[in-house]
């Protein structure tokens, strides 16, 4: 793929919309930072399978971010910590709750990110793609920009939008190129779509990140006999 091409057809994905980021400096820097602990160490804790204490640090977090919302009900810092540690408790209609209420608040891309994949969970595929979209369009190379481009990708293939899901898992692959699941999911849609050297090229580069990925190594078998010029 031309990158003049890459460029022409992230375009097609994305629409207009979505106005400057509002940022609010925090009055609460300590009590925002103790929240933003509390929550990291949960995820530490719970990417370590230590389920119930992480469980313990989110609900601190929680209670830190609501009562500082209640001596401030301005504080984006404090909803984005908020709705961040709902989102690893999986209370994803909490989620959308305080996302809404921090959206009237003022616009916060952090906050539309979250949204999404919150939406995305509770099956709302167009308001997950709305957001998506949204936070891809305005902040391109933003930190979460790969996410909201794999979810797009996630929401286009389950619609059986393969070429659409190709153009979204191909910018999401491009932008943090070592998940082999986003690969991986790269080589479903380009198979689905009838692409099977692309679609091995994609199985391969699963198979180079996750030597034990069985699902890529499936998928290369499948595509390998009618993709001309791979080897052996």
């Amino acid at each position: 793929m031309t990158g003049k091409h890459f460029f022409i057809i992230i375009f097609c994905v994305l629409f207009a919309g979505g106005g400057a980021v509002a940022q609010t400096p925090d009055n609460s820097a300590v009590s925002r930072f103790d929240a933003l602990q509390n929550y990291r160490t949960g995820r530490d804790l719970e990417a370590r399978g230590r389920t119930d204490e992480a469980e313990r640090y989110y609900a601190e977090a929680v209670r830190i971010c609501q009562e500082e919302i209640a001596r401030n009900a301005a504080n984006m810092d404090s909803y984005t910590v908020l709705t961040w540690t709902l989102q690893r408790q999986r209370k994803y209609g909490e989620v959308v709750s305080w996302g809404q209420r921090a959206l009237q608040v003022q616009s916060d891309y952090r906050i539309i990110e979250t949204l999404g994949e919150a939406y995305f969970y509770l099956g709302n595929y167009s308001e997950s793609l709305r957001n998506m979209q949204r936070y891809a369009n305005a902040l391109p190379q933003g930190d979460r920009a790969s996410v909201a481009y794999f979810f797009i990708g996630e929401i286009f293939r389950i619609q059986n939008k393969f070429f659409l899901a190709d153009i979204a898992y191909t910018t999401a692959v491009r932008l943090e190129p070592g998940s082999a699941l986003w690969w991986y999911r790269l080589g479903t849609v380009r198979e689905s779509a009838g692409d099977a050297a692309p679609a091995a090229e994609a199985y391969e580069q699963a198979l180079r990140l996750n030597a034990n990925y069985q699902e890529a190594r499936e998928g290369l078998e499948r595509v390998r006999p009618t993709a001309p010029g791979l080897r052996a």
